[in-house]
């Protein structure tokens, strides 16, 4: 079942089943968030740049003491898709990040 949500940007962002399948499969930590890595594109704590044009959104996870973290890419004004998603707990290297949102 594909999935959308609004990012920062007003853009929706699509969650297909093929992303999920390949989330869950390379991070089965990640397999009970669906929601939770919707919920960082649309309320992220923070967006970062990537290395090639995608966004990074964002979010720390009490109950794990650790950063959600959702790689997407907005590809119009209007469409975009997430890629991936993974937990860190490097707060260090995502702050080497150029941040893009909040400025």
């Amino acid at each position: 079942m594909l999935e959308t949500v609004k990012s920062k940007n007003g853009i929706t962002i699509r969650l297909t089943d093929e992303r999920w399948t390949h989330i869950t499969e390379e991070h089965s930590e990640l397999a009970g968030m669906k929601y939770d890595i919707l919920e960082t594109v649309a309320i992220p704590l923070k967006i970062l740049s990537g290395n090639k044009g995608e966004l990074l959104a964002v979010r720390y996870i009490k109950q794990l003491m650790k950063f959600l973290v959702v790689v997407y890419r907005e590809t119009s004004k209007t469409d975009g898709f997430i890629i991936t998603s993974f937990i860190t707990s490097k707060e260090k290297s995502l702050n080497r990040r150029e941040q893009l949102w909040p400025k």
